[in-house]
């Protein structure tokens, strides 16, 4: 009994690190989308990782992207976090999001750990999770 009570102190113990994490991505890529509902791009921008950064270069350029590519992103009605994965050595949130229309999309967003926190490193359409009965 002893000894289960143990194990589970340690698992709750190595829980507590993941959900901060966990947090700490979901509120990334919340305030991300808050300054894109905001029309704020400079702010979007300070979201994006060094690589995304050096692509685009300007947040307008950025901010011409989402816009385009990414309208859901730009104006959701609904976010809902899912799970968030590692995958080949990197971190993946998927993201539920309901546009404007009430269409409901799947995103996977890249995150990585920089000095100044979490940045969104790439973010990629997901086909619709199966539904089982």
């Amino acid at each position: 009994m002893r000894t289960l009570l143990i194990a589970w102190l340690l698992i709750l113990g190595l829980a507590a690190p993941v959900a901060a994490q966990n947090a700490e991505i979901e509120a990334t890529i919340g305030a991300q989308m808050e300054a894109f509902k905001a029309d704020d791009v400079d702010r979007a921008f300070s979201y994006a990782s060094p690589t995304i950064r050096g692509i685009f270069r300007t947040p307008q350029n950025f901010g011409a992207m989402v816009r385009n590519g990414y309208p859901m992103v730009w104006r959701p009605s609904d976010v809902q976090f899912l799970e968030l994965r590692e995958i080949d050595g990197a971190l993946w949130q998927t993201v539920q999001v309901t546009d404007a229309q009430g269409r409901v999309h799947y995103l996977g967003y890249q995150m990585i750990e920089t000095e100044s926190g979490w940045k969104i490193n790439a973010v990629t359409p997901l086909q619709p999770p199966a539904v089982s009965a």
